[in-house]
């Protein structure tokens, strides 16, 4: 089982997996384009109990992207 983090900026957000040991698979710095995001995490989609999604303000395009791409997502 993996987990999947997203700390949502204003114009970039940083991505990160997570194995259950806390050990980083996956670390990256994206701009806040939703295909970009999905490529990085796409390879781990079937093994992630879900993705957590920390933003302030705006997160609507990438929580509703992140669904309709059949991703688990919870907010923050």
């Amino acid at each position: 089982m993996k987990y999947c983090g997203i700390d949502l900026h204003s114009n970039n957000s940083v991505v990160s997996v997570l194995d259950e040991q806390d050990h980083v698979v996956a670390e990256k710095r994206l701009p806040n384009d939703l295909e970009k995001i999905i490529g990085l995490v796409k390879p781990w989609q079937s093994e992630l109990a879900g993705v957590v999604v920390e933003s302030t303000f705006n997160w609507y395009w990438l929580v509703d992207g992140l669904k309709d791409a059949g991703f688990t997502v919870l907010s923050q």
